[in-house]
């Protein structure tokens, strides 16, 4: 009686197990590799003054084209902002177009 219930619980886990291994490789969510690397070009206070919850959703809002001028992040320097600029303007997304701001 014993073993069975093992066998039954070990081949639940498994047909489990195999689902979220297909979910895992089917349900994925395309990320922008451009918000990481602009995430990280950011001063990372997380201050919300540009009128974002934080420097990620500041960097969401330059890739959607919510934000046109770098400006808004009050204490971004200017060297980095022009450092901004020129990646998204030589980068290209998955669907090949490039970003313009104003720094």
């Amino acid at each position: 009686m014993q073993i069975s219930a093992l066998v039954a619980l070990g081949l639940i886990g498994a047909v489990l197990g195999l689902l979220l291994g297909i979910a895992d490789k089917y349900l994925q969510v395309k990320v922008d590799e451009r918000l990481t690397k602009v995430n990280e070009m950011l001063p990372n206070f997380n201050c919300g003054a540009c009128g974002y919850p934080g420097c990620s959703g500041f960097a969401g809002g330059v890739l959607n084209g919510e934000i046109k001028s770098l400006k808004q992040c009050k204490p971004m320097k200017p060297a980095a902002r022009e450092k901004i600029k020129e990646y998204l303007e030589t980068t290209p997304g998955a669907d090949g177009s490039v970003i313009k701001v104003e720094a």
